[in-house]
């Protein structure tokens, strides 16, 4: 079954500046060592901390303007990559978890902006879209237990009614979490900075080309725009 990726009409209307890439690739697994690759990205990062803490970062401060407008304290939620970049900022070093996800954090704290990787195989199609919660998804957090997003939370909600996500950007689900058993991804990079929409499609490129490099991967990806706002995967 092919599925379909999409950003919701409304989520679009609410967030006009929003730029947002995919890419689905098949044939990844942990027998590769990203080590050293994810280790240069990190170090852009670091040399960017250097100057400036998170909080400061254009990239940054756009996804606190969106969960600001969505009704969410910044502080208390913050997006993915602000939450890598100050563990970063604090630690060091970001944890070590799978090959990809390790290569894709790496990116993420690089560029600054969130970057998901979902196990496609976890995902319930024909339909997997970013949308406000109507309050029945089932959300599988990393420690086992069950929530339910609160309807109007941005989610990634599947055709089975599963959230992949919590509060958009915030933390993504353990129940598609990438692990020892994963063959085939969607990575999903979003971005709400002027200027967005290039990195969004650096972000792309940079992925594609570490998953060729690492993995004989077949790969597919595709830059989304409200003209053209979604994204076929999963053959």
């Amino acid at each position: 079954m092919t599925v379909r990726f999409r950003h919701a009409a409304p989520i679009r209307a609410a967030h006009p500046e929003l730029a947002a890439g995919v890419l689905y690739a098949a044939g990844v697994g942990t027998a590769a060592d990203t080590g050293p690759r994810a280790t240069a990205y990190t170090a852009r990062a670091v040399d960017r901390l250097a100057h400036a803490t998170e909080g400061e970062f254009p990239e940054v401060l756009a996804w606190r303007r969106a969960f600001t407008r969505m009704g969410l304290k910044p502080t208390q939620y913050r997006s993915a990559s602000e939450s890598l970049l100050r563990r970063l900022r604090k630690d060091g070093a970001l944890p070590g978890i799978h090959p990809l996800v390790d290569l894709c954090n790496a990116i993420s704290v690089a560029y600054a902006v969130p970057v998901a990787v979902l196990d496609v195989d976890r995902i319930a199609g024909p339909l997997l879209e970013v949308r406000g919660a109507r309050g029945d998804e089932t959300y599988t957090a990393f420690g086992g237990g069950t929530e339910h997003p609160a309807p109007g939370e941005v989610t990634f909600a599947d055709s089975a009614g599963r959230a992949h996500a919590r509060r958009w950007t915030h933390r993504q689900s353990g129940y598609s979490a990438v692990g020892a058993h994963t063959g085939r991804v969607l990575v999903v990079a979003e971005a709400m900075h002027d200027g967005g929409a290039r990195t969004v499609a650096e972000v792309l490129k940079t992925v594609e080309e570490e998953v060729a490099a690492h993995w004989a991967a077949t790969t597919a990806s595709a830059v989304l725009t409200a003209s053209a706002p979604e994204f076929e995967f999963g053959h």
